[in-house]
């Protein structure tokens, strides 16, 4: 069944466009808060936000949502997703948000929710509440002495410092390292240089002056030329590039070059396995990670458990099958033994941690596989089922043909927008190269 308000990662949408408005985010307030009332007891409720000018909008109403119902609201401020989520566990709260848009441009928001536990909602649980956000929630507001508070939580950002830090051994310090952090003028934006410095690293921080409308502009993990112009500038030993949540993270080489999250969690994986660490026999990640990372997980003798896209499916798989290590692509790595989400800053520090033990440079230590081509389009549309269509779905199954045993094609509507991404690889460039550009052709023709 179609959900109405939830996508694949919360509720998102343009601020104050046709989804995201300071209505629909009083009645997620009003809704979550019931959902989530379990007795006769003082419930809260935890707030974290990106740097957004909107985030002070919908941080608003749903404070007012879930004050009305009766909950204690509170307020963290700017803060990393994945700190969120860890505080509503510390701080004992019955549920967690998080504003953000995570890596899209600063006109847009989201809203998160987290368990008490920290870990994000079922399908079957944001349904529940997108069939209260629907009805009349009236009858069911607080009155008098039951109206909730809500108040600042001042102390935050040093407790996630703390437990950022904690998630290393005692003994293990950056001294000698030259670090370079962008922060994407996002939520991580005092944290990242915080912890990094603490740890000892010398830390050139970017990215890290928010104003409420260059978030992810021109920085962050989906814009890295500023961190890797800097890392080479500076012959860095690291580049550190976080999105705008701090939930996902890209690591840039001394020399400059990319390492994607395929790459990182090859490392941290096979050095947790080494250690015997590991859990599961190796590692979870989407439909959309390298052919070549599988190849050598397999060498490796650990194996490489798929799902769908989104953190929150690598996570179920994590959770159901015994795997303490999983992630994407793009950078979100979940490592279940600290975290209950993808953590940007804490996958970093365990790279890092590789790095200081095996006295490599990042390009070495970073570089355990040479990944199969592979190449990913995304087609915007404004209307219909463009995967639908009788010769777009003809053409994906002649180029699935074509790219054989050898090759992959994954085909998807994102959760968050719009849009259409086609990925393709193979050991065969060219041919991977064609067959993913006619698909895009086909697909824009009808869109």
């Amino acid at each position: 069944m179609a959900r109405k308000y939830f996508g694949t990662d919360g509720i998102r949408g343009l601020a104050n466009g046709p989804k995201l408005t300071p209505e629909l985010a009083l009645k997620v307030g009003m809704a979550t808060g019931l959902a989530f009332t379990r007795g006769d007891y003082a419930h809260r409720v935890v707030i974290g936000k990106d740097t957004r000018r909107s985030g002070y909008m919908i941080e608003n109403a749903l404070t007012a949502g879930f004050t009305a119902v009766g909950m204690d609201v509170l307020l963290l401020g700017p803060m990393p997703t994945p700190a969120v989520a860890m505080l509503t566990r510390s701080l004992r709260a019955d549920v967690g948000v998080m504003i953000s848009a995570s890596h899209n441009p600063f006109d847009d928001n989201g809203i998160k929710l987290f368990r008490p536990d920290g870990y994000k909602l079922s399908d079957s649980f944001e349904a529940e509440i997108e069939s209260l956000i629907d009805s009349d929630l009236t009858p069911r507001l607080a009155r008098g002495t039951r109206v909730g508070r809500a108040r600042r939580v001042e102390e935050a950002r040093t407790r996630y410092v703390e437990y950022a830090k904690r998630t290393l051994p005692r003994d293990m310090d950056f001294t000698g390292l030259r670090v370079v952090v962008d922060c994407a003028n996002g939520a991580a934006y005092k944290t990242a240089p915080e912890v990094l410095w603490e740890l000892g690293a010398e830390v050139i921080s970017i990215g890290i002056s928010p104003d409420g409308f260059n978030i992810n502009d021109g920085c962050g993990s989906t814009a890295p030329g500023a961190l890797i112009e800097k890392v080479r500038e500076l012959r860095a030993d690291i580049g550190i590039a976080l999105d705008g949540d701090a939930d996902r993270v890209l690591i840039v080489d001394e020399k400059g070059d990319m390492v994607d999250g395929d790459q990182v969690m090859a490392v941290i994986g096979t050095s947790w396995h080494e250690r015997g660490q590991l859990a599961g026999g190796g590692i979870v990640a989407t439909v959309m990670s390298n052919l070549g990372l599988q190849r050598y997980l397999e060498a490796q003798g650990l194996l490489l458990e798929r799902t769908k896209v989104g953190d929150r499916y690598v996570l179920e798989a994590m959770r159901g099958k015994g795997f303490n290590v999983g992630g994407e692509q793009s950078g979100h790595i979940i490592l279940s033994d600290f975290t209950t989400t993808g953590d940007g800053l804490v996958a970093a520090l365990q790279l890092l941690s590789v790095v200081k033990q095996e006295g490599k440079p990042v390009s070495e230590v970073c570089h355990r596989f040479d990944p199969v081509p592979q190449l990913l389009q995304s087609v915007r549309y404004r209307r219909g089922k463009p995967l639908d269509d009788k010769s777009v779905r003809a053409l994906i199954a002649d180029a699935e043909i074509r790219l054989g045993e050898t090759g992959r094609l994954i085909i998807r509507e994102s959760g968050t927008e719009p849009v259409i991404r086609v990925m393709g690889e193979g050991d065969d460039a060219a041919l991977v190269s064609q067959v993913v550009n006619e698909i895009v052709a086909a697909i824009g023709k009808v869109a």
